[in-house]
């Protein structure tokens, strides 16, 4: 399987390069075909442009700066995210990749009439997150009802083929993370993407 990796963390010796690292070599281990998306080594920029949000709804147009992105997205099978959950949600930089690739006319259609969205990326069969947070599962999921959750699950896993195969692991409470509560996490990613 053809499986994208998109990994959004600044810092090359945090947690989350350990489970971004594990996912990777996991999938690799397991014969997947890995395109590893470092966005923060790429450079990538999460700011839309002027003319990129004036270009959005119209179709080919739409994917002249962000081409190479696009057609990452198209050849994959599979889609794997390794991000911090920050204030909440995503990363700016994820958060960026998101409004600015996932496009009308590749990650979805907006029928002409109205109505519902209908999926793009059908050709994605698997999509696993893989997150940290410095809150515990209580909070974040109780009090704060977990945002990013709930954009990726419920937004953009639905881009996906209707019965793609998903799953959320996250490592709460990273503020008092213990050497073995991490590396019981990387136990669980690993467990998760050979299965991918």
């Amino acid at each position: 399987m053809r499986v994208l990796v998109v990994y959004a963390h600044p810092v090359n010796d945090s947690f989350n390069a350990a489970v971004h690292r594990t996912v990777v070599d996991t999938l690799t281990e397991a014969g997947h075909a890995v395109t590893d998306l470092d966005l923060y080594e790429a450079g990538f920029d999460p700011a839309m442009s002027d003319e990129e949000r004036r270009v959005y709804h119209s179709i080919g147009a739409n994917t002249a700066a962000v081409e190479p992105y696009v057609a990452q997205l198209q050849e994959a099978e599979g889609l794997a995210l390794c991000f911090p959950t920050w204030w909440y949600g995503l990363p700016a930089i994820l958060k960026g990749w998101l409004d600015r690739v996932w496009l009308p006319g590749i990650t979805f259609h907006l029928p002409p009439d109205g109505g519902r969205i209908r999926p793009g990326l059908t050709n994605i069969r698997r999509f696993g997150v893989a997150t940290t947070t410095g809150s515990p599962w209580w909070f974040m999921r109780l009090y704060m009802a977990e945002p990013a959750k709930r954009v990726l699950l419920r937004g953009i896993r639905p881009l996906c083929a209707p019965d793609a195969k998903h799953f959320w692991l996250c490592h709460y409470s990273m503020d008092k993370s213990t050497p073995e509560t991490r590396a019981r996490h990387l136990e669980q990613v690993k467990r998760a993407f050979q299965r991918f």
